[in-house]
């Protein structure tokens, strides 16, 4: 059958997360280029649900900012007091309901700490839900170690009968590896209903969402449980340690899946990947590469080792090694690298060279054009089949403003060479070794600043007298003497 779109996803993220021992709210800590919340909200979007709720609660404020930042079309409902699952759930189906939402259709229950949750499991659960006109379904898995979770218990012939709680089961209860994850689908008229009917008579006083299961079964409603296809999917992180082991997992499976479309990784152990990057057909990632972001790499490229970009473009064919960029632009056959760092708004050309220890921020370098040693180029636009010597300086900063530079097509500039912005250098133009541009040149002119040489003989001997530079030239001085006595 076709899965239905759901009514809405309740996603439950009011809870303070000490375990993290942090400022930031637990749901907000980063994992593979998104928060946490991020992933989940991800998962649920591909149910295209008509309404998706998260429950605030800690740290609101800072939820809330982030969710307008990155997710403005989700709603909000608030949690004061965090009084249980049920008491959360209740809140979000009192929020729709005073927007005047009345839930006709499915409901999805999820958490915003379960980052590994993909929205085939979320679908295939509603599917079963629905396939089976259940009140509602639960989430369940089969784990290795399922000790302090609730048992999912089956009759003989597997149906759904109950969720006991690790403290109540019964010996062979415990035995069980099949869990309940805490995820639902419901009814959403049910659920409307059965919220309102919640107790708090129990150990903590709270709300459980669990209990709903309890009171529909006994109403004579059908309930079920779904099995997740992989268990990690429905792991919460509660410290640093579980959102390690998370990334980790999830990274290989971003790393999976970029591999079996036609990438290569060399070592994926090395290699960490966000959610939203995309790689091209035979493009090679060598060790200790991080791509992060919305990183785009086209077909046939190279990127790494030792590389690190984040929310930059790589053009097919490229060669990207031992790079940091950030929000930059790398065309077709490119060549970056090694020891190279691109700042954002630097856009390298089709076929141009930017060689070891180079800097580019905010500038545009033309095909097949060649910044190749040591040069600093900030603010400045380089045309088609120039060259920049080694070691040169943009100078854009005057304390006050940036400033521009311009080369021209072509341009053939010296070594050493320092560029006073705003200054041109036009199309065909050279520069001599050390000069300082404080004015435009001419197309096809050359430019020089510094004056004739002028070698002032025996200064060494007489200004720095005793020194291992004037032992040297004095023998130097000496032998030169022999050999012409003797010619």
């Amino acid at each position: 059958m076709s899965v239905s779109r759901p009514a809405a996803v309740i996603v439950l993220a009011a809870g303070e997360g000490t375990r993290m021992k942090s400022r930031l709210p637990k749901v907000l800590h980063e994992i593979c280029g998104r928060s946490m919340l991020g992933h989940v909200l991800a998962a649920a979007g591909e149910l295209d649900p008509e309404r998706t709720v998260v429950v605030v609660g800690h740290a609101r404020e800072q939820v809330v900012q982030h969710l307008k930042d990155t997710a403005p079309a989700v709603g909000t409902a608030v949690q004061d007091e965090q009084n249980g699952t049920g008491h959360a759930v209740r809140m979000a189906v009192e929020a729709l309901a005073a927007e005047g939402v009345a839930l006709s259709g499915t409901v999805v229950l999820a958490y915003g700490d379960t980052p590994l949750l993909r929205g085939r499991t979320l679908a295939d659960l509603v599917e079963a839900h629905e396939s089976a006109g259940n009140a509602v379904t639960v989430l369940s898995a089969r784990v290795p170690d399922p000790a302090g979770y609730g048992r999912v218990v089956r009759d003989p012939s597997g149906a759904f009968t109950a969720i006991v709680e690790h403290a109540d089961a019964t010996p062979e209860q415990r035995a069980l590896d099949e869990i309940n994850s805490g995820m639902y689908a419901f009814d959403g008229a049910l659920l409307t209903s059965v919220v309102q009917r919640l107790s708090t008579d129990n150990a903590k006083g709270e709300e459980y969402i669990t209990d709903a299961v309890a009171i529909l079964r006994g109403d004579g409603h059908r309930v079920g449980a779904a099995l997740a296809r992989e268990w990690t999917e429905i792991q919460g992180v509660n410290d640093r340690v579980q959102l390690a082991e998370a990334r980790r997992l999830l990274n290989d499976r971003l790393l999976t899946e970029h591999m079996r479309a036609g990438v290569t990784v060399v070592d994926p152990a090395t290699t960490w990947v966000d959610a939203e990057v995309s790689i091209g057909r035979d493009t090679v990632v060598e060790p200790q590469t991080q791509l992060r972001g919305r990183t785009v790499i086209g077909e046939g490229a190279l990127v790494g080792p030792c590389t690190q970009l984040t929310d930059t473009r790589v053009g097919d064919d490229a060669k990207v090694r031992h790079v940091v960029a950030d929000s930059a632009e790398i065309a077709a056959g490119a060549n970056v690298g090694p020891y190279a760092y691109l700042r954002p708004g630097a856009s390298i050309g089709p076929r141009a060279k930017i060689g070891t220890f180079v800097e580019v921020k905010n500038s545009q370098i033309g095909e097949g054009s060649k910044v190749p040693h040591l040069t600093y180029v900030g603010d400045a636009t380089i045309g088609v089949g120039a060259n920049i010597g080694a070691s040169s300086v943009f100078v854009n900063y005057d304390g006050v403003d940036k400033h521009r530079t311009t080369v021209g097509d072509h341009a053939r500039t010296g070594s050493d060479n320092t560029f006073v912005a705003p200054v041109h250098i036009g199309d065909g133009a050279y520069t001599g070794a050390g000069t300082v541009v404080r004015e435009d040149v001419p197309p096809g002119a050359l430019a020089v600043s510094a004056g004739s040489q002028r070698n002032i003989e025996g200064w060494v001997r007489r200004k720095r007298p005793g020194t291992p530079a004037a032992e040297a030239a004095e023998r130097a001085e000496n032998t030169a003497e022999r050999r012409g006595e003797d010619s």
